[in-house]
């Protein structure tokens, strides 16, 4: 709404034309996600703690996290408030790669935001049972596949771009929707799982939120697509502004839910960050690479997949306890020490992906 408001006003002062530029709506997007969260972030979690919205532990995990328990959550809505916000304050409302990122974070936080409205004040420990949830992740994740798909304006819109080779592009066809929608949907639960420590979850979602946005940056634009020998994306650069808001409201939230935490995001955060972070690699076509830079929640999502499938198969189990970092907590490691190795971890794996832009 500003940029048009500032475009307006080009009209009667040029200096208002400094608002067009991508760059400065980034940064002022980051500003603004973070002013919001720090704003808002207090008495959200003060009417969080007043109607007793609080955190259950699980009695056969890390013995630490008893204390935890009656931590406010739901505090990912402030996350997805801000994220929403920002967008519609400094992006480009004509753009349909921004609605499609907004729409998918808004729509699986409002499926987390039940889940939890089940679990926390409702007091159904089912919460929303699985079925339904993965029904409407489906729903969601789905129809932003198809509505991608069918809005496609170039063959790069669809192609898949494997790292570290210049040349190999696949034409995907309809399998484009299929691979948007597992994405879209994996990621979504991927990040879900690894939101169990304080912070392990969001700091990840910051560091590659923010990568993604320097991919968009660059396959937006001619000349840097052209340098860097990657598919030109017309009009996919203007969501480096959602990622700047991610990136802004992440930081926020982190602000609180750093060690110790003052507030937990819950599904309604968790959900809607891993669902924006698939939606996003979609669109820049950087699926391979998100799992290159989402090395992390890759691994919690394997090490549940490998605890239950062993655990059917044999009786036995694989890992003390999955997700993967109830393992290393269960092993002895302090939870700030898992936190902040599973935070390099990322840094490094985000690197490689950045990397990727140029080795090929």
């Amino acid at each position: 709404m500003l940029m048009q408001l500032t475009e307006y006003l080009t009209r009667y002062y040029s200096g208002f034309n400094v608002f067009s530029y991508l760059t400065l709506r980034a940064i002022l997007g980051v500003l603004t996600a973070l002013i919001i969260s720090f704003i808002v972030g207090p008495a959200m979690i003060r009417r969080l703690s007043l109607h007793q919205i609080g955190q259950t532990v699980r009695n056969d995990g890390p013995q630490t996290h008893l204390s935890k328990a009656g931590t406010p959550t739901m505090g990912g809505a402030l996350i997805v408030i801000a994220i929403s916000v920002t967008t519609l304050l400094w992006a480009d409302l004509s753009n349909r790669y921004v609605w499609a990122a907004l729409v998918t974070t808004v729509a699986f936080g409002i499926i987390g935001f039940v889940d939890d409205y089940k679990k926390l004040v409702k007091k159904d420990s089912r919460g929303l049972i699985a079925r339904y949830k993965y029904f409407w992740q489906s729903v969601a994740g789905l129809g932003v596949a198809l509505a991608l798909y069918f809005s496609a304006q170039s063959p790069a819109d669809t192609q898949l771009i494997v790292p570290f080779f210049k040349s190999v592009l696949i034409d995907l066809g309809w399998l484009y929707v299929v691979l948007a929608y597992f994405v879209i949907v994996g990621t979504s639960n991927a990040v879900n799982l690894t939101d169990g420590l304080d912070g392990l979850a969001i700091m990840p979602t910051v560091l590659v939120g923010g990568a993604l946005g320097i991919f968009a940056y660059v396959s937006g634009n001619v000349q840097f697509a052209s340098y860097l020998s990657i598919p030109y994306v017309a009009g996919v650069g203007e969501i480096v502004v959602f990622c700047g808001a991610l990136v802004g409201a992440g930081l926020g939230f982190l602000w609180f839910n750093a060690y110790p935490a003052q507030v937990f995001m819950g599904d309604v955060g968790a959900l809607a960050l891993g669902a924006a972070l698939g939606v996003l690699a979609v669109m820049v076509r950087q699926e391979l690479v998100l799992v290159i830079m989402g090395g992390v929640f890759v691994m919690e999502t394997i090490s549940v997949v490998l605890q239950v499938g062993s655990y059917k198969l044999t009786g036995r189990r694989i890992f003390r306890m999955a997700p993967l970092h109830h393992h290393f907590e269960l092993k002895g490691w302090p939870e700030p020490r898992v936190i902040v190795r599973f935070w390099i971890i990322t840094v490094i794996l985000v690197l490689v992906g950045l990397a990727t832009l140029k080795v090929r």
